[in-house]
């Protein structure tokens, strides 16, 4: 099967045919290139995700990442970076391996098929030469013979002509003698000029069109070969990465199969257990007593009575936090003392812990600085000693100063530790008289079921507390427009910065007038003289209500 005896009539076709082979070759090229580009945007996607997943450093989406789930899909996100850089490798490889290594070799194609293309037309150019050559000496032997059979015929109509001369007629034959000669030479130039023809066209069609060809389809063959390369190359490309990606899928898998409910039940509890203890009991209250009532922990006797009435209250039970109060605007004291007891304990132990970790790294700043100083002193061309004196002071002075601080967290963190262990003793010696007695008086203000808002956290003073409250007399303070009544008072348990309009600021322990019940918004009105009056968070009084009063709801 060769295309130099089989096509050997078909060069213009077989000149299409290779440059439609290199065409096709070509727009393979083109399409492994979009591939690699393809690649590298999808690798550039991939890492751009990753990065706008990634938890910001030094803010409070990398603490949420100590949970397991959050750290899966940490472990997920490097290894979709990881992902991604197996699609850059599968771009580079293309580019280097088929991408430029073919558009070298279709630069050599194209010269080569144009070497071959230019031999055979040589080798055409020729046989058409020598074609031309045979037809003009045919021609000239044509004319010739012609011209030597008119010369003939002139002089045998000369010589039967008896009024001819014998020298016109010796001149007619002398004539038709030379046509016959040129006759001769033309036949035989023609002969000769034939015979050539016929060796250069079997060579022609036998030799050089066959061994031209034989190198197009050579060329040809090769392309279509190496093309066959090409995609077993592009398959493999993509076949070397598949374990690494099949690693980092085992890796996501892994990750996910690491995630531990339990334990990220556990890490909630110590983000956010604030250390205080549930609400005791509250204590019945029989209304079919007569009226004269007693001053009980959780009732005033008559918040418009004369004198000064004393409200006893039971103590505070400080369990929950406040979702729905906004923290106050200001700054964090330095003893995490607006903290729950659990949060500020696990606040100051950070606190230690990472004071301990600059000590160290001042103490290590300090050796290297002595020993250099070591050296100076054996090798004084190497520096001066007195320069790192300067340095020295310096560090130890930090060292000092660190050391100072750490005493006074951990000062703090020891006071803290000691009242969560006292209030555990605490909580298990009423437990284990609550199995054998009753409940412990109570009282009925909703307030004492609420813990202490974020931001402004106090220390329990006592189980049971006794409170002076004021009783004013507001009828003589009624201006134009009479002011609502009192329906009771109310202790601030924690202090309250109103800075929005309508608010009033209350410092802790201050008792105030309650003039509107919470009407379902977390939010009570209070007055602390007639010109001083606003609404604060319910959850920062403790509410008593004079059940007498006018307004005033009865609950339990």
């Amino acid at each position: 099967m060769s295309w130099g005896t089989e096509l050997w009539d078909q060069f213009d076709n077989l000149e299409k045919h290779t440059q439609w082979g290199i065409d096709i070759l070509e727009k393979y090229i083109k399409f492994v290139k979009e591939r690699t580009e393809i690649e590298l945007s999808y690798a550039k996607q991939l890492r751009n995700l990753s990065k706008k997943y990634q938890p910001k450093k030094n803010s409070k989406e990398e603490e949420e990442y100590k949970y397991t789930a959050c750290k899966a899909f940490l472990s997920t996100l490097n290894e979709m970076s990881d992902y991604a850089g197996q699609h850059e490798v599968i771009s580079e490889n293309m580019t280097s391996q088929i991408t430029v290594d073919l558009a070298r070799y279709v630069q050599e194609l194209k010269q080569e098929r144009k070497s071959n293309f230019h031999e055979g037309r040589k080798a055409q150019q020729h046989i058409e030469t020598c074609w031309k050559q045979l037809e003009s000496s045919k021609r000239r032997f044509e004319r010739d013979c012609k011209e030597a059979d008119r010369a003939q015929q002139y002089f045998e109509k000369m010589d039967a002509d008896i009024n001819v001369t014998k020298a016109d007629v010796e001149k007619a034959r002398q004539q038709a003698q030379i046509r016959h000669q040129m006759a001769e030479d033309s036949k035989a130039d023609y002969s000769s000029i034939l015979q050539k023809f016929n060796r250069e066209q079997h060579e022609y069609y036998h030799t050089h069109i066959p061994n031209i060809f034989q190198k197009i389809q050579e060329m040809e063959e090769r392309r279509i070969v190496r093309m066959g390369q090409s995609m077993k190359t592009y398959a493999e490309v993509d076949r070397q990465v598949i374990p690494i990606i099949g690693k980092c899928l085992d890796e996501i898998v892994k990750a996910a199969e690491s995630i531990d409910q339990n334990r990220d039940s556990q890490l909630v509890i110590e983000a956010y257990k604030s250390g205080f203890e549930p609400p005791g009991d509250i204590e019945f209250e029989d209304y079919t007593q007569p009226m004269k009532r007693t001053v009980s922990d959780n009732s005033l006797s008559n918040s418009r009575g004369e004198g000064k009435p004393e409200l006893r209250l039971a103590g505070k039970a400080k369990g929950k936090l406040w979702p729905f109060i906004k923290k106050n605007k200001g700054s964090t004291p330095e003893d995490f003392s607006n903290l729950p007891p659990e949060q500020r304990r696990k606040k100051l132990q950070q606190k230690v812990d990472d004071l301990n970790r600059e000590i160290q790294k001042e103490m290590d700043q300090r050796d290297a600085i002595t020993k250099m100083k070591d050296v100076y002193l054996k090798n004084p061309q190497m520096g001066d000693p007195a320069s790192l004196d300067h340095k020295l002071t310096e560090v130890t002075q930090n060292i000092e100063k660190l050391r100072f601080e750490a005493q006074k967290f951990e000062a703090w963190l020891a006071e803290v530790e000691g009242r969560l262990q006292a209030r555990s003793e605490q909580v298990r010696r009423q437990s284990g008289m609550y199995d054998g007695q009753p409940p412990p008086a109570g009282h009925t203000c909703a307030q004492d079921r609420e813990s202490s808002p974020d931001g402004s956290y106090t220390e329990e003073q006592s189980q049971e507390s006794q409170v002076k409250v004021l009783a004013t007399d507001f009828d003589d303070e009624f201006d134009d427009e009479e002011p609502l009544p009192a329906i009771g008072t109310c202790k601030a348990l924690y202090t309250f910065e109103g800075q929005n309009e309508g608010t009033i600021s209350v410092a802790e322990g201050e008792t105030l007038y309650v003039i509107e019940e919470d009407k379902g918004d977390g939010w009570t009105r209070i007055r602390r003289s007639e010109d001083e009056e606003g609404y604060v968070p319910t959850s920062y009084v403790e509410v008593c209500l004079d059940r007498n009063a006018k307004g005033a709801k009865t609950y339990i």
